[in-house]
């Protein structure tokens, strides 16, 4: 497989974007668990596929933008869902959950209706639903490689201020950091990986990638910082053991990714039960 790697450049791209995407998924996955949004997720991803299903909509029905990479359209949509989710928490204030179900189901219903318009499921919105490693292009990849970079300068900046943000929200914004907009610009950082992450892992189950190593981390961490660290290893693990399996396997690589994020996340269950056990009877 590896000689395979310096020979072919889909898989190239396609390692080398799951390497990233494992990486910043996690990583910005840690403030999502810690706030309670983990839904987020999932609404955004919903948002994208109907941003990608009309990308391919316009470029069968439009001859100008039958070459027009979808994941353009795709970040728009996601973008635009992560700001109508941030002005439906502050309109339902008692309810902010609410917000998260009405721009799913938003989603859905726009994605349904533009895969119906397209004639229904293509093997290209089917390598975006679960994952493709052939499908990833090197235009994907510079385009993940700048998402990566934004999430990177956004946490250098902000990491102090969400950290506070994720554990006391009224106190962060009684001490007058402005709450609003790093909250905001936290949810259009975390739809730009949302989309860019859908080559690989796929628009059904990115948010898995994002709370699966989270959760297999605070089995175990004992404190935030090393919750961050075993959330990347964790993320990354899953995305090397599961590009492998679905190369060798010839699987949707969201999938194996997936399972073994599912995989890492029992042992650790295992393992904090064994050593509880052994602790006790010690």
């Amino acid at each position: 497989m590896i000689d395979s790697i310096f020979h072919y450049e889909f898989l190239q791209n396609a390692f080398a974007s799951g390497l990233i995407i494992g990486f910043i998924a996690p990583l910005l996955g840690v403030f999502i668990v810690v706030r309670r949004l983990s839904l987020i997720a999932d609404a955004l991803s919903h948002v994208t596929l109907a941003g990608i299903a009309g990308s391919l909509y316009l470029s069968q029905s439009v001859g100008a933008l039958a070459l027009l990479n979808p994941l353009y359209l795709g970040i728009v949509a996601s973008v635009t869902g992560s700001l109508f989710i941030e002005r439906l928490r502050r309109l339902y204030k008692h309810y902010e959950e609410l917000a998260i179900p009405i721009i799913m189901s938003a989603g859905l219903g726009f994605g349904a209706i533009f895969i119906s318009l397209a004639e229904g499921f293509s093997s290209d919105l089917f390598s975006y639903l679960f994952g493709s490693v052939s499908a990833v292009s090197r235009q994907d990849l510079w385009i993940i490689i700048g998402i990566a970079l934004i999430v990177i300068v956004f946490l250098s900046l902000f990491f102090k201020e969400l950290f506070v943000l994720s554990f006391d929200e009224e106190y962060a914004k009684a001490s007058g950091l402005p709450a609003k907009w790093i909250h905001v610009l936290f949810m259009i950082v975390t739809a730009l990986v949302i989309a860019g992450s859908m080559r690989i892992v796929g628009i059904l189950l990115v948010s898995s990638l994002m709370t699966l190593p989270v959760a297999a981390a605070m089995r175990i961490s004992k404190s935030f910082k090393q919750a961050i660290l075993l959330s990347v290893i964790f993320g990354e693990l899953s995305v090397i053991v599961g590009l492998v399996s679905a190369f060798y396997l010839d699987l949707a690589p969201g999938g194996t990714i997936v399972v073994t994020s599912i995989i890492i996340l029992l042992l650790t269950i295992f393992s904090k039960k064994i050593g509880s056990k052994g602790a006790v009877s010690g």
